[in-house]
């Protein structure tokens, strides 16, 4: 592929709906109990050919002299994921710089065990910046799919442009990743980053699917142990058109609350029964465990998601982990939505963004955050469309006018970082967002109350669900019939909202140069096809030192 960083210098060598409560899960997890069942979703090749990389490859959090690469062998048709059986393996990789893998620049080994459900992973160094490359694995003379990815550019490099892929909100039983094999097919993308959601943890049925269950998880019950969140990541990796975008560009990933349970906080979650679904702590370090067993994510600080990644001079992308410190939710209209004693992101990541933000020399500050930023009013909505809203949003049907999942639950720590923002003169911060179902284009004002009037600290593109409800598929209507009513009275009431689409599932791409930020979005025709076409929908961007989005009319 050619190269997309174009340097001057030569270089050097990142809410859902809430289901009806259960009092007990049935949740057992023993090995004799999984096997059947799981044996019976995998590939046929599971049971009869080993060893088998069944689970695709891929890489992540690309530096500009290493890579991160991951994949998972079944040595033998019994060691199936989660079931903590099967022998050491080894597993060697090596990385090219062509498809042929003629000119290779580094291979090494490394074992596979059931410790790690045979799931393995290699840090490469010494790698050239900005550069594409190729790599597989192999073990007892089997090899995996080839794969490309490609390095950052350089610390110093004066890069032109930069394009990611953005992705929130995967749930598996509620139709096709159609949304994933477009990405692939572009073929143009530097990485792309998944802000969160990426599995969920309901059991069959439980969850937002308009009634139908296109394909049915793995476990059908709930997750709660580590046998379980291993399953339901291995069950997600078998998907072919996640494994083709896994395939062709690396993953910059955060975690929300669904790869632990819906509305996470660091002591709980709204669907967890403590005692009947064991204690918090042993689901919330089980989910961690597999989630870093499974993803190309590089454990940072105290084993969370939050870290920093640089592309050149051009953009830094700082990565939040929005569950592992926050406070509990509070109830809406509560004054506690004010307490700066509560916290979403825990003071040391709160002081390290700040500190990153501000020590930056990059044209562009992106930060990967799991919930909006932006402040939100539900306004006038009618009843009809208001219950469905608070649904997804997890609010109160009575209709307050906040989502306290969201950092409107939170205003100290909103309050604090845009404060930062203004205060140090900090320009160009882009938030990327997932989570609400919906795509927006935002402002981000620093009092909303008086917005246009109040300053705009930074601005914010939220990307809608690859294929988690959106309004439309709670109330049942046709596509589009929810957001010609609701996107109006959304924006009369926050008038720092330029866009908002309650309806359609798909993806964003993010095209970055040193006079603008544009993210054009893009939707898929049917989330339960298999063959789903995409088109672009909208285009909007943030011209640099504005802070302010605008809409523009055609796609990058």
């Amino acid at each position: 592929m050619t190269s997309r960083y174009r340097s001057s210098k030569t270089s050097e060598g990142l809410n859902s709906l809430t289901p009806r409560r259960r009092t007990v899960v049935k949740a057992a997890a023993a090995t004799a109990v999984l096997a059947g069942p799981l044996a019976a979703t995998l590939p046929a090749r599971a049971v009869d050919q080993a060893p088998a990389f069944l689970h695709g490859v891929a890489s992540g959090d690309p530096l500009p002299d290493g890579i991160l690469l991951w994949t998972r062998v079944t040595p033998v048709p019994e060691a199936i994921p989660g079931s903590g059986v099967g022998p050491d393996t080894e597993v060697s990789w090596v990385v090219a710089r062509d498809k042929a893998f003629t000119t290779v620049v580094a291979k090494g080994s490394t074992t596979a065990t059931a410790a790690s459900d045979h799931t393995v992973k290699a840090d490469i160094r010494g790698l050239e910046p900005g550069t594409d490359y190729w790599f597989r694995f192999s073990a007892g003379g089997t090899d995996s799919p080839a794969a490309r990815t490609r390095t950052a550019p350089a610390h110093d490099a004066a890069v032109t442009g930069l394009r990611f892929g953005v992705v929130s909100c995967a749930n598996w039983e509620a139709g096709w990743f159609s949304s994933y094999r477009h990405l692939a097919a572009r073929g143009d993308l530097d990485a792309w980053l998944h802000l969160g959601d990426y599995i969920y943890e309901y059991g069959t049925g439980e969850y937002a699917t308009r009634g139908t269950v296109v394909r049915p998880h793995a476990p059908a019950h709930e997750i709660v142990t580590l046998a379980d969140y291993r399953i339901r990541h291995a069950r997600y990796k078998t998907d072919p058109d996640l494994q083709a975008l896994h395939a062709t560009a690396p993953v910059v990933a955060i975690w929300d609350d669904h790869e632990f349970a819906n509305d996470t906080w660091s002591g709980g979650a709204e669907n967890h029964t403590e005692g009947a679904e064991g204690a918090w702590s042993a689901r919330q370090a089980a989910a961690k465990q597999a989630y870093f067993e499974w993803m190309p994510v590089r454990p940072a600080i105290a084993g969370t998601t939050y870290r920093r990644l640089r592309f050149g001079k051009l953009a830094d992308l700082s990565l939040l982990d929005l569950r592992s410190f926050r406070s509990q939710q509070v109830k809406v209209g509560n004054g506690e939505v004010d307490d700066p004693d509560r916290t979403l992101t825990g003071g040391a990541q709160l002081d390290w963004l700040k500190a990153g933000l501000k020590s930056s020399d990059t044209t562009w500050r992106l930060v990967g955050n799991s919930v909006m930023i932006s402040p939100f009013a539900i306004g006038s909505l009618s009843a009809d469309l208001l219950k469905p809203l608070a649904k997804l949003l997890g609010l109160p049907q009575e209709g307050l006018a906040l989502n306290t999942d969201q950092w409107d639950g939170y205003t100290d720590d909103r309050r604090e970082i845009l404060a930062h923002l203004r205060t140090n003169a900090i320009r160009n911060t882009v938030f990327l967002t997932g989570d609400i179902h919906m795509a927006w284009a935002n402002d981000v004002p620093v009092d909303a109350g008086t917005y246009p009037l109040s300053p705009s600290a930074a601005t914010e593109f939220v990307v809608t669900s690859v294929t988690s409800d959106n309004l439309d598929d709670i109330v049942k209507v046709p596509e589009g019939t929810v957001s010609a009513v609701a996107s109006p009275v959304i924006r009369a009431a926050n008038r720092h909202v330029h866009w908002v689409d309650t309806d359609r599932h798909g993806f964003g791409v993010l095209d970055i140069t040193a006079e603008r930020a544009q993210m054009d979005f893009y939707v898929v025709s049917d989330r339960t096809k298999r063959d789903a076409s995409a088109k672009w929908s909208r285009s909007y961007r943030t011209r640099s030192g504005t802070q302010k989005v605008e809409r523009t009319y055609d796609p990058v």
